[in-house]
């Protein structure tokens, strides 16, 4: 293993968050306290409570979780495509680094960079609601494998991407849609029965409910069935980066 070139890569995609802290960091902040001004007052004065937990306490995980989701993907996505885009790509391809170090250098600074940015969402959600973590352990294990699993959903966007375009295509038609359907801002189970059914063929629905069960010990579905997709979810796309650099797909073109 070429610890140096895993160590340069990671180091240049990590700088690049601090060349751009208005977009990566500040932006998303923001962005999150607006939530919590217009669901947790206007929404939250509506809805006392959710499964026992006040309605402002209860959307924080699912706000984190919108954030890590968008953010692995398009921190991901973004430092493969840029070298593409470049033509440095072909340099990195080929220099001895296996593909292996070079998905754990993209792959590990965009999870890097979604994790401090969900921790610092959820600092920043403290200072609107009072927050507890039923179980810390749990919370660190579903942040980690989800910023993880969809750090590599990110990096198979920018090999597949040809254009700017695409990159957005998946996050902002797909993935953000999925999100707010998925209980990031309510309970399935608040849902009519068909409702309730179609919401469980929503794979986000299983990273929210295990997420938010590490909070508050309640989930919309069974903790081990959470897990367990979460798991499945980074086996495939382990699968697909691993299929991406053995066929070669949109990278020796």
């Amino acid at each position: 293993m070429n610890f140096h070139a895993i160590r340069a890569i990671y180091k240049f995609e990590m700088a690049r968050t601090w060349r751009t802290l208005l977009q990566s960091i500040i932006a998303p902040v923001i962005s999150t306290s607006l939530y919590f001004v217009v669901f947790g007052a206007a929404i939250g004065s509506r809805i006392a409570q959710v499964d026992g937990v006040s309605y402002g306490a209860f959307i924080v995980p699912g706000l984190v979780m919108l954030s890590l989701l968008t953010q692995s993907i398009s921190n991901a996505s973004f430092g493969i495509y840029f070298p593409k885009f470049t033509g440095t790509i072909y340099e990195l391809l080929s220099a001895p680094v296996s593909y292996r170090e070079i998905v754990i250098s993209y792959v590990g600074a965009a999870a890097s960079k979604s994790i401090l940015l969900g921790l610092i969402i959820l600092a920043t959600a403290g200072l609107f609601v009072p927050l507890h973590i039923e179980h810390p352990l749990w919370m660190i294990l579903f942040l980690l494998l989800t910023a993880i699993t969809f750090s590599l959903f990110g990096f198979i966007i920018g090999i597949w991407a040809d254009n700017f375009e695409k990159l957005q295509l998946v996050p902002l038609l797909i993935i953000t849609p999925l999100t707010f359907l998925g209980g990031s801002f309510y309970s399935i189970k608040m849902l009519p029965p068909v409702w309730h059914t179609i919401s469980l063929f929503n794979p986000v629905v299983y990273l929210i409910s295990g997420f938010r069960w590490s909070f508050y010990g309640t989930a919309d579905v069974n903790i081990t069935i959470s897990l367990a997709m979460t798991v499945m979810f980074l086996a495939v796309f382990l699968a697909i980066v691993a299929w991406i650099f053995k066929t070669g797909y949109r990278l020796k073109s």
